[in-house]
């Protein structure tokens, strides 16, 4: 059964997989993790957090403003990002839980 009637196609489902697509990299990933735990971040405190150099940061920040996944706030005279729909850091939360779970799992019965 589909919980949404209207979204049946796969051309229906082509924003939903354009989301995924943007989500599809652990650098971006790790860019939603880091502003679901800490809110507003400036490029240079995810490169400090993330470890990786400015431009890699930006390239990823801008894939993930293009897919509505985080938006820039005025913070002074720096850009702040942020989640800009809690319900994609809630399918974030949600992944990483389910692999760790599944790690965990796979750890016990090995």
């Amino acid at each position: 059964m589909c919980y949404f009637p209207h979204m049946s196609t796969p051309a229906d489902l082509e924003p939903v997989s354009a989301l995924f697509k943007a989500l599809g990299s652990p650098l971006r990933l790790g860019v939603v993790t880091a502003l679901d735990a800490a809110g507003p971040l400036c490029v240079h405190e995810l490169v400090d957090r993330l470890g990786v150099p400015q431009p890699l940061v930006s390239q990823h920040l801008r894939v993930l403003r293009d897919a509505d996944v985080v938006r820039g706030v005025r913070r002074g005279k720096e850009i702040a990002y942020e989640i800009a729909d809690a319900h994609v850091a809630h399918v974030v939360r949600d992944a990483v839980r389910h692999t760790a779970e599944t790690r965990a799992s796979q750890e016990q019965s090995a």
